[in-house]
C-alpha cells in the first residue's frame, strides 16, 4: 500500500513558519504576504497568522514595503557552534591566504549534499562574484565540496549521486564514475579544482580541513575569473592554509592549546 494524500500528515505549525523563512531570497529587500503566500504554498491568512508571530519573535520584520528577514535570526546564527569555531580559528589564515592569492577567500561545510559557506573575505581583483555568506551550492559542483566529498566516508559522494549531479554550468561533472575518479586524485593530491564548474567564468582551487583521523570538517578555497587566477598555482598556498587551519582545530580540541609551530601560507 502507497501512502496517500489523505494518510500524509499535514506540516506542523513550526514546519511551516520554517517554510516561510526559507522562502526569502538573498536578493529580497522586502516580500509580501501575498508573494509569501505564492513561494510556500500556503494561503495568505496562514502566512499572516505566521507572520504576525514571527515579527513578535523578532525573526521577521514588517516594512512599509512587506515583510523582511529579522536581526533575532543573525543573533541566533552567530551562535552556532561549528560556524564560531571553525570561522574564529580560520580567519587569520584567510586573511593571509587572500594577500598571498589575492583571491576571494571561501570557508565551506558540508550540510547533506550541498556545501554550505561559513565565511568568506572579498578581493578587490574579483568584485561582483556571486557566492555569499549562508549561500549553498551542490557539493559536486564546486572546488570545496569536492575536496570535502573527498575525504568523507563513502557514503557522502554516494548520496551526492543519488540525488542526481545536475548541472550548475556546461562544465560542471555529472557522471558519477568521472566523479568518483576526480575525487580519488583529491586523495592523493590532496587539491580539488572547480575549473568553471560552478558558474562560467568563475573557477577555484580548495583543500580539505581535516580532523585527527583524516576526515574532512571542511574546506578552503581561493576564488576568482577563469581569466586571471591561476588555480594549479595557488594550489599549494590554499593547501598549506587548510592544513595549518586543521591542526590548529585538532589542537583545540585536544585542550593542548598549543597547535605547535604555524604554517603560513606560502607563495605558490
Amino acid at each position: 500500500m502507497f501512502p496517500t494524500e489523505r494518510d500524509t500528515p499535514a506540516p506542523s505549525v513550526l514546519a511551516r513558519a520554517v517554510s516561510v523563512l526559507d522562502a526569502f531570497s538573498p536578493d529580497d529587500a522586502a516580500v509580501t504576504v501575498s508573494e509569501l503566500g505564492r513561494r510556500t504554498g500556503l494561503a495568505k491568512s496562514t502566512v499572516h497568522r505566521l507572520a504576525v508571530e514571527l515579527c513578535r519573535l523578532g525573526l521577521l520584520e514588517q516594512t512599509p514595503r512587506g515583510l523582511r528577514l529579522g536581526l533575532h535570526l543573525f543573533e541566533l546564527g552567530q551562535l552556532v557552534p561549528r560556524r564560531r569555531d571553525l570561522r574564529e580559528a580560520a580567519l587569520p589564515l584567510m586573511e593571509d591566504l587572500r594577500e598571498v592569492t589575492r583571491a576571494r577567500v571561501h570557508l565551506a561545510v558540508r550540510d547533506g549534499v550541498e556545501v554550505f559557506y561559513i565565511e568568506i573575505l572579498g578581493s578587490k581583483a574579483y568584485p561582483g562574484l556571486p557566492s555569499r555568506v549562508g549561500g549553498r551550492m551542490p557539493a559536486h559542483a564546486t572546488g570545496v565540496g569536492k575536496a570535502i566529498m573527498a575525504f568523507s566516508p563513502p557514503e557522502v559522494p554516494a548520496e551526492r549521486i543519488r540525488a542526481g549531479l545536475t548541472p550548475c554550468s556546461p562544465f560542471t561533472v555529472v557522471t558519477p564514475g568521472t566523479l568518483l575518479r576526480e575525487l580519488e586524485n583529491i586523495r592523493r593530491t590532496g587539491i580539488a579544482y572547480d575549473r568553471e564548474e560552478s558558474g562560467v567564468g568563475t573557477v577555484c582551487v580548495a583543500a580539505p580541513v581535516l580532523d585527527a583521523d583524516g576526515r574532512a570538517l571542511a574546506a578552503l578555497s581561493a576564488t576568482g575569473r577563469s581569466t586571471q587566477l591561476d588555480i594549479e598555482r595557488m594550489g599549494p598556498a590554499v593547501r598549506t592554509a587548510a592544513l595549518a587551519l586543521g591542526r590548529q582545530l585538532a589542537a583545540k580540541r585536544s585542550g593542548s592549546g598549543d597547535p605547535g609551530p604555524t604554517t603560513r601560507s606560502q607563495s605558490a
